[in-house]
Parts: structure tokens; sequence; C-alpha cells
């Protein structure tokens, strides 16, 4: 079972940065891959970035590469995701998850935190 806490939003200005962190505890953090995703009010949640258990592979939504980077630390069992340039339509909560694979698809992962809302003014 893992257990994932994420931490870092907050409401800043467009153009501006905010980095958010995803802290693990309990399971093997390097066995899982991980993800962000982001919910806006009234839509579905959607696929932000994902990165391999080792770290060497990374991938991101359209919407935000280029913009935000993923990262991880194996061994402070962090996820981090590093949001430059941000614009009001990345305004959301976004989630933190882990998955055995590496996937873009919601359904595939098995842990998510609780949300963290990060909020883009105009």
């Amino acid at each position: 079972q893992v257990q994932l806490v994420e931490s870092g939003g907050g409401l800043v200005q467009g153009g501006g940065s905010l980095r958010l962190s995803c802290a693990a505890s309990g399971g093997t953090f390097s066995a899982y891959a991980m993800a962000w995703f982001r919910q806006a009010p009234g839509k579905e949640r959607v696929f932000v970035a994902v990165i391999s258990r080792s770290g060497d592979s990374t991938f991101y939504a359209g919407s935000v590469k280029g913009r935000f980077t993923i990262s991880r630390d194996n061994a402070k069992k962090l996820v981090y995701l590093q949001m430059n340039s941000l614009k009001p339509e990345d305004t959301a909560v976004y989630y933190c998850a882990a998955s055995r694979s590496f996937k873009i698809v919601a359904d595939e992962y098995d842990y998510w935190g609780q949300g963290t809302q990060v909020t883009v003014s105009s």
C-alpha cells in the first residue's frame, strides 16, 4: 500500500511558476512509475506528465510540454512537478498517482493523493 501526499499548490499570477511535490510512504517507491493528473472544475481528470521508475523516461501532455517538468528522487521518495509560464487554463486540482506501468490513463493508476489546488490568475 502506497500513500501519497501532494503539496506546493497555491495562487499564482499568469506567467509565474510553482513547484508541486508528492511525498510517498509505504511500498517500494522505485517500483512505481509516477504521474501527475489534474482536474478542473466541471471537467474530467486528465493526464499531465509521467516519469518512469528510474526517472530516465518522461512523457507530457501536449498542453504542458515545454512548460512543465516532472522529476523524482527515489532516495527521498519524492516526485516533483515544476510548472513554469503558468496560464489561467492550468487552474485545477493536481493529483499525483502511482502505477506499476508507465501509462497515461488514469484507470491504470493504483494509488492517488488527495490533490493540491493550483489557481492561476489572469
